[in-house]
C-alpha cells in the first residue's frame, strides 16, 4: 500500500536552517500550510508589495520554539536573524516543489 494520499495533508513539518551571524545555522522545525500547485503559483504571484512578516505568517502556522507562534514573535525572529525570512520562505517553497530523496 502506498503512503501517498491523493490529497495532501493540510499541514506539514519541515526543518529550517536559521542562519546565525558568526556561527553555524540552527535548525528549527516549522509547521507549514500546504498549498496545491495552482494555489502556490497564485500565492507567489500575489507577493509583490507584501511584507516578509505577512508572507511568512500566511505560509507557517507553528514552530518548535518555546515561544508561542505569533506575528509578534515571528517578527522578533526576523529582526534578530536577518537571513531567517529567506530561509523560511525557501524551505517552504522547496518542500512543496522539489523532488529530492530524504536521508
Amino acid at each position: 500500500m502506498s503512503r501517498l494520499k491523493l490529497v495532501a495533508d493540510p499541514k506539514f513539518r519541515a526543518k529550517v536552517a536559521i542562519p546565525l551571524a558568526g556561527g553555524d545555522p540552527v535548525e528549527v522545525e516549522f509547521v507549514f500550510k500546504h498549498r496545491t500547485r495552482t494555489a502556490l503559483k497564485e500565492f507567489i504571484e500575489s507577493r509583490a508589495g507584501v511584507s516578509d512578516i505577512d508572507t511568512l505568517f500566511e505560509i507557517a502556522c507553528g514552530w518548535e520554539l518555546e515561544d508561542e507562534f505569533s506575528k509578534e514573535n515571528l517578527n522578533t525572529l526576523l529582526e534578530n536573524y536577518a537571513g531567517s525570512a529567506l530561509a523560511i520562505y525557501q524551505t517552504y517553497r522547496d518542500e512543496l516543489v522539489k523532488s529530492r530523496p530524504k536521508t
